[in-house]
């Protein structure tokens, strides 16, 4: 504290003060550092302490100094101390003017430095400018020289723009010294070049600018390299999350659901692992799971199922104005040889049946006529047979109109039922066509009162359906049927969108040998093209060719056009639906899930199997035979129908099971699951290759070929058949009375009987029946008559026997003779 004299009291202070240091380092960089100042420390005297004559005793002045020192010492000292401590606070002033005038120069040469360098970036940026409009300009001549160059006057002109552009190209040595010159003493100046040599590589040259030096990185790259340098010189910038909406099904891979966050795998691993779950990349996860990982993460879940895939192929609603008139789909239905593809023939003016074996159809056939009138109608020819119902049925389902074909003479048969039905739950239009009105026999008024049966009223019955007679042998109504059949198309007003994404029905699918899978697809909405990616069934492709049915190559198809398509990549089922798709990737995605989705379900179905049950189907096998058997046919369809027609052959004690069935020819590996299965190949309008026949020789498995599917169930039903056991039938030979019981010796109790009617035999049955009731049955031990052993014994005559392990035999018993006859029996 001080006196009122203004004078600093003696006293003892901090040894020390706090002050701020600003460290320089190389490359520019400073640091702020807290250091203490030492101070020392001043001892100075309280006022009147060293005056001699103050009036203050000796003792007590003596008390305050040491023994000896006078008065005018002390005086001295006291004077160099403020002497001392005054050059002290003169010093500590000085350092600090200093000190701030340090920080200055350096604050001065720090904006100066961001000053240069900023001018420096500002130049570079002109330059690279500059640069880039000379290299514009420059290409822009050279362009005009190749147009001048291609008229013969122009060559002056060409010489000229020349000379300027070489001019320049040879300035670019000159122009590129003071931008090098420039960045070494940038670099100079920062302390050396290690820090910024990245960022400055990644500036755009005027070499690089003119493209010379090869390929170089884009000008954006560039700059986002400049920035993070930048970034990096101020210190690290947190880049703000981004926040995605992750699609999540019901199961993902690890690595996928790190691609869909846009995170690193490892991180995902590592966050996996403290959830207690050890699992890699590569393996899946459950969607609960996968769940909490997104919202670790920060991002948000979006849950779709795998299903979703099919929402791709949309069903567009097509506004009225894209309408247009599309031709009919006429299906031809009735009883096998009822002339169905005969009249088609008529219609079409060209000679069919001759090309199916036994003039029976076993494909579904696609055309189309186009009549006197210029009217374009597309036909489906659908086998009749009963093995082809579900094929009928499929074509049904596409259809616009049906021709129910009747035989004059055979009138209403089962499958013309079937027919009837099957249009009636398509919900289709009919038209009754009374063929074979040529024949002696016919009578259409039969077949239209028994159509009445099955609510099928014609008009001339006073009812709504048309009805034609006609003759395919003939000719004869032909005109008036394709009018009734444009009657009824125009009653329809039949329309479709052409200009749409293409849609149909795959009527017929086979394996060929030279094309590969060959689906034959009608098409009911908008335009296939050649090129167009699909989706049919389990399988895809890209239409490689269009054929149509005169075997023609098409560049396109329309609505109700028949075509082949080639360019699956599998065999798709008869009635799959076509769609074409924007992507072969959507396309395959969609393939896949169907593929997976058949077999899940085929899975689900055996899987639901209790152990009682898979223990009371076993005891029911063990009392079925089964006839084990392989199928291939040329097409999809007849496969079908071969294997439903296999299906029905048998009954309770012995069955036919179809091993495998597939479309085209017989290879080795037929052969050996035939060889392991101990079952025939059947062979449908196809053959075995040379490896497959050899190996079949070898290992003796039989090989049947068949064209007509009559052929083939006949033959499986006789063999089948010869799987049934006989049926034992009982012939009565004899009935014989005992009239008395012996005892002999060695043999046992012999009955003396008397032979009453037919004749009793030594091989054969016998029953011993005491009062009309069966006690006994068995086999005769010995047949004597006398004393002599005999074969048989005729009637009225008496003789001894002996029953087979059996005594308990009495007078008045009587023996029924029989013999077992084995009757072979048949499948219906």
């Amino acid at each position: 504290m001080s006196d009122s004299d203004g004078k600093k009291t003696l006293g003892l202070r901090g040894g020390s003060r706090p002050g701020n240091v600003k460290q320089s380092f190389s490359h520019g960089r400073t640091k702020n550092v807290v250091v203490e100042t030492k101070r020392k420390r001043v001892v100075v005297p309280k006022p009147g302490a060293g005056k001699g004559g103050s009036g203050a005793s000796p003792a007590t002045d003596g008390s305050r100094r040491p023994a000896g020192i006078t008065d005018a010492e002390m005086a001295r000292r006291l004077k160099a101390l403020q002497a001392a401590k005054a050059r002290e606070v003169e010093e500590a002033a000085q350092r600090e003017a200093e000190e701030k005038a340090r920080a200055e120069e350096r604050e001065r040469r720090r904006a100066e430095q961001e000053a240069k360098e900023r001018e420096q970036r500002e130049a570079e940026e002109k330059a690279r400018r500059k640069a880039e409009e000379e290299e514009r300009k420059r290409l822009e001549a050279e362009e005009a020289a190749k147009r001048a160059a291609a008229a013969p006057a122009a060559e002056p002109e060409k010489a000229k723009s020349a000379g300027p552009a070489a001019g320049r190209s040879a300035a670019k040595p000159a122009a590129q010294a003071p931008r090098k010159a420039d960045r070494e003493r940038e670099e100079r100046g920062r302390g050396g070049k290690g820090r910024d040599q990245g960022r400055r590589s990644g500036k755009l040259t005027l070499g690089q600018a003119t493209g010379e030096g090869g390929r170089q990185r884009s000008m954006a790259a560039m700059k986002r390299k400049q920035e993070r340098a930048r970034q990096k010189a101020m210190g690290t910038v947190e880049r703000e999350k981004v926040i995605r909406d992750v699609q999540l099904p019901e199961t993902i891979v690890v690595s996928e659901l790190a691609n869909r966050m846009a995170e690193r795998v490892g991180d995902v691993v590592k966050s996996l692992m403290n959830m207690g779950m050890m699992v890699t990349q590569n393996q899946s996860i459950d969607a609960d799971t996968a769940e909490l990982i997104i919202e670790e993460f920060g991002h948000k879940v979006v849950r779709v199922s795998d299903s979703d895939v099919e929402d791709v192929i949309k069903e567009v609603e097509d506004k009225e104005e894209d309408l247009q008139p599309r031709p009919p789909v006429i299906t031809i239905m009735g009883h096998v040889d009822h002339g169905k593809t005969s009249l088609l023939d008529a219609i079409r003016d060209a000679r069919v049946v001759a090309g199916e074996a036994g003039g029976i159809t076993q494909h579904i056939g696609a055309y189309q006529v186009t009549t006197d009138s210029g009217t374009v109608l597309s036909f489906l020819d659908t086998p009749g047979h009963a093995a082809f119902t579900s094929m009928r049925s499929r074509g049904a389902q596409v259809t616009d109109i049906v021709v129910l074909v009747v035989a004059a003479d055979d009138s209403v048969m089962p499958q013309t039922i079937e027919a009837i039905n099957h249009a009636k739950a398509a919900g289709v239009p009919m038209i009754v066509a009374i063929n074979k009105i040529d024949k002696p026999a016919a009578d259409p008024n039969k077949v239209r009162a028994e159509l009445l049966q099955h609510e099928v009223i014609v008009e001339a019955m006073s009812g709504d359906v048309q009805d034609v007679e006609v003759s395919a042998v003939t000719g004869q109504g032909l005109d008036e049927l394709l009018e009734a059949i444009a009657l009824q198309a125009e009653i329809l007003e039949l329309k479709a969108n052409p200009n749409r994404a293409a849609q149909g029905a795959v009527i017929e699918a086979q394996l060929d040998v030279g094309r590969g899978p060959v689906a034959t697809v009608l098409v009911q909405n908008g335009t296939l093209h050649q090129g167009d990616i699909f989706v049919v069934g389990e399988q895809y492709g890209k239409v490689r060719a269009l054929i149509n049915d005169k075997g023609e190559r098409v560049k396109e198809a329309g609505p109700s056009v028949p075509v082949e398509v080639l360019g699956l990549n599998g065999t798709p089922e008869a009635g799959d639906v076509l769609n074409v798709t924007e992507t072969e990737a959507q396309a395959r995605e969609i393939a896949e899930y169907r593929e997976q989705a058949a077999k899940d379900k085929r899975a689900a179905a055996g899987a639901a199997t209790t152990l009682e049950q898979l223990m009371a189907k076993a005891k029911e096998d063990e009392n079925v035979s089964e006839l084990p058997i392989l199928v291939k046919a040329d097409v999809q369809g007849s496969a079908e129908a071969i294997v439903q027609a296999m299906e029905k052959i048998g009954n309770d004690e012995v069955r036919v099971r179809v091993l495998h069935s597939g479309v085209g020819a017989i290879t080795e590996t037929d052969i050996g699951l035939a060889e392991a299965s101990g079952a025939p190949v059947m062979g449908f309008n196809v053959r075995a290759n040379t490896s497959a026949r050899n190996t079949a020789n070898q290992k003796g498995v039989e090989i049947r070929y068949y064209s007509v599917i009559y052929d083939l169930v006949d033959d499986v039903k006789a063999a089948a058949s010869g799987l049934l056991s006989a049926e034992i039938k009982e012939n009565f030979i004899g009935y014989a009375t005992i009239k008395d019981v012996f005892k002999v010796s060695n043999v046992g109790k012999v009955a003396g009987c008397l032979v009453t009617e037919g004749v009793a035999r030594r091989s054969a049955g016998v029953r011993l029946l005491r009062d009309n009731v069966v006690i006994h049955e068995g086999t005769l031990k010995t047949l004597k008559r006398f004393k002599d052993e005999v074969a048989e014994v005729q009637s009225g005559q008496e003789c001894g026997m002996a029953f087979e392990n059996y005594e308990d035999i009495r007078a008045g018993d009587v023996i029924e003779i029989f013999e077992r006859q084995e009757v072979e029996r048949k499948l219906d």
